[in-house]
C-alpha cells in the first residue's frame, strides 16, 4: 500500500480526537487543522474512506470532524461530495445543534434536493425546542433553506425568461 494511502487511512481513523465542542467562552468547535488539511488535500481519493468512516462513526466529535472535512473540501472545490449524502444523511435527525449546523452548511453549498425536507425539520426542531446555549443553530439552518429557495427561484425565472 502506498504511503499517502496509509497516511490517509490513519488520519481518517483518528477523526474525532482533539475536537473541542462549543462552550461558554467559544461558540464554535475546534479541530486538528493539520489533520484536516492533510485529508482535504487528498481530494477525491479521500471520499471512499470518508464514506466508510461515516457509516461507522460513533461520537458527536467524530461526526463533526468528518463533516468539517467535507465542508473544507467543498470550499476547495473537490468534486463528488454529493455522493456522500447517503452516508451523512443518517445524521439529519441528530439532536446535536453542532451536527445540525455542520449539515446545514454542507447542504447550503451542495443544494442536494433530498436535503431540503430535513433542513426544514431541523429548523422546526430549533424553533420549538432550541437546544444550544452557545449559538443559534436556526441562523445557519434558515440560511441554508434560503439558499435552496434562491436557487429554485433562479431556475424558475430562467424558464419564464
Amino acid at each position: 500500500m502506498e504511503t499517502s494511502k496509509i497516511s490517509l487511512i490513519q488520519n481518517i481513523s483518528k477523526l474525532g480526537q482533539g475536537v473541542s465542542l462549543p462552550n461558554y467562552t467559544r461558540n464554535y468547535c475546534t479541530y486538528n487543522e493539520q489533520r484536516t488539511k492533510s485529508i482535504v488535500d487528498e481530494g477525491e481519493k479521500a471520499l471512499p474512506y470518508l464514506d466508510t468512516f461515516f457509516k461507522n462513526a460513533q461520537t458527536e466529535e467524530q461526526v463533526l470532524d468528518g463533516l468539517q472535512i467535507i465542508d473544507k473540501m467543498l470550499d476547495k472545490g473537490v468534486k463528488g461530495i454529493e455522493k456522500l449524502y447517503p452516508a451523512i444523511s443518517k445524521y439529519n435527525d441528530a439532536v446535536s445543534p453542532n451536527i445540525q449546523v455542520m449539515l446545514a452548511g454542507i447542504y447550503r453549498k451542495t443544494l442536494i434536493p433530498d436535503a431540503f425536507g430535513p433542513l426544514n425539520k431541523m429548523l422546526l426542531r430549533q424553533t420549538f425546542m432550541p437546544n444550544s446555549p452557545f449559538f443559534d443553530p436556526a441562523e445557519e439552518i434558515g440560511g441554508a433553506i434560503m439558499e435552496y429557495l434562491n436557487y429554485q427561484a433562479k431556475i424558475n425565472s430562467s424558464f419564464i425568461n
